[in-house]
């Protein structure tokens, strides 16, 4: 679709935005666009465009186990509760799950989610009718019936996108504690042939790092290291528990690393090392985890629970409004090869319009600062993928 959005907010200025097919074509103070070129124009007068959001790290279908088992440790939590629970789920139930999780995630102004869970296929036939982005896991999780290695490469084998671009198969072993060092290794070789990107889980919490030092003699970032997985390919999800080695080595590597911060605190998990991972120069992105952890699938909250978690330590600069949308928008873009996250020419129109009559938007002092800090999903008018329309309010 062809779009015209005339005289709407970016940053601090009115600008005509173009948006021709699936990308963005034009962005200038006034644009003279012929008629007959533009199927839509939306005047934007009552309007800011920010980049849609990108969930990096999460469980859609999870969305059925919400308050299922709040307030409890992580490891009980799972053994206790999710794990049986999950034992039970059938076909039926993920697609619902996946359902009910896409239609929140759009509300609330995401485009694109990364996916780690089970029923890969209830998950693509969501996206499909949702008009998202998604990578999809391929979970591995030993001595688990719907994760298991040779269930996924069958998967792998027969994959043909049927979106031609708006869905991505992504190598997911659960984590250090639960998948072995040959299949971690056996899952990288895979993802590299493939062209595929890796995800996992690691080092959420403190007795995964000292069971890790315990078994293999160092921590689980130079675990990953030692046995090739750390790359530019590897998407990093948590990494609560990482000294100054560690974030160095994420950097150098050119791992992305997910930062979940409702889920970490929920949990109970610790506090994200915020200074030391952005003083060693790391790819930080957002996530929300599953709606059993973290609650909701709301990226707009997780930036506010992350920019003022990482003031809490006395440093109420640290992480200002800008760089946090950056996290949520542009670095999980790029985590994925995905070139969005940034109203320019030349990117995909991945973006939200955001109401500025609506009471949380004013007055408009900044409204990446409103978006951040007051907003919530009412204030999200429209959400554009892949230049067409897949939420509006």
């Amino acid at each position: 679709m062809n779009l015209l959005i005339k005289h709407v907010l970016l940053r601090d200025r009115r600008v005509d935005v173009l948006i021709e097919g699936n990308t963005i074509s034009a962005v200038a103070d006034h644009l003279f666009v012929d008629e007959g070129q533009v199927e839509r124009v939306i005047e934007g007068n009552d309007y800011a465009i920010f980049p849609a959001l990108y969930n990096t790290h999460t469980h859609a279908a999870m969305m059925l186990l919400r308050g299922l088992a709040d307030d409890m440790p992580l490891m009980q939590w799972l053994s206790e509760h999710i794990w049986p629970f999950e034992a039970k789920m059938q076909r039926s139930d993920f697609d619902k799950g996946n359902q009910l999780a896409i239609q929140e995630m759009k509300e609330s102004g995401t485009a694109f989610f990364n996916d780690m869970y089970f029923e890969q296929d209830s998950i693509v036939q969501a996206v499909l009718a949702s008009g998202m982005r998604a990578a999809v896991g391929l979970t591995i999780l030993e001595g688990h019936p719907k994760a298991d290695f040779e269930q996924q490469l069958s998967f792998l084998k027969a994959w043909k996108d049927p979106t031609h671009g708006r869905l991505q198969l992504v190598v997911s072993p659960h984590a250090i504690y639960t998948v072995s060092r040959e299949q971690l290794c056996r899952a990288a070789d895979v993802a590299r042939e493939n062209h595929l990107k890796l995800h996992i889980h690691l080092s959420e919490t403190q007795k995964e790092v000292e069971d890790c030092v315990k078994m293999h003699g160092v921590r689980p970032v130079e675990y990953l290291d030692n046995i090739g997985l750390l790359g530019p390919d590897l998407i990093a999800a948590h990494c609560v528990h990482i000294n100054e080695r560690e974030a160095d080595l994420l950097a150098e590597r050119g791992v992305s690393v997910a930062h979940c911060p409702c889920s970490n605190m929920k949990l109970g998990s610790g506090v994200f090392p915020y200074e030391r991972m952005i003083r060693a120069g790391v790819r930080v992105c957002l996530g929300t985890d599953g709606a059993s952890s973290g609650n909701n699938l709301d990226m707009r909250e997780a930036m506010k629970f992350a920019a003022l978690l990482a003031k809490s330590g006395g440093d109420a600069a640290l992480l200002p409004a800008e760089q946090v949308l950056a996290w949520a928008t542009e670095n999980g873009a790029a985590a994925f090869g995905i070139k969005a996250g940034r109203i320019e020419p030349g990117y995909l129109a991945d973006f939200m319009l955001v109401d500025l009559t609506d009471s949380r938007m004013r007055p408009l002092y900044n409204a990446t600062s409103n978006l951040v800090y007051a907003a919530d999903r009412c204030c999200i008018k429209y959400v554009f993928c892949n230049g067409e329309i897949i939420h509006v309010r």
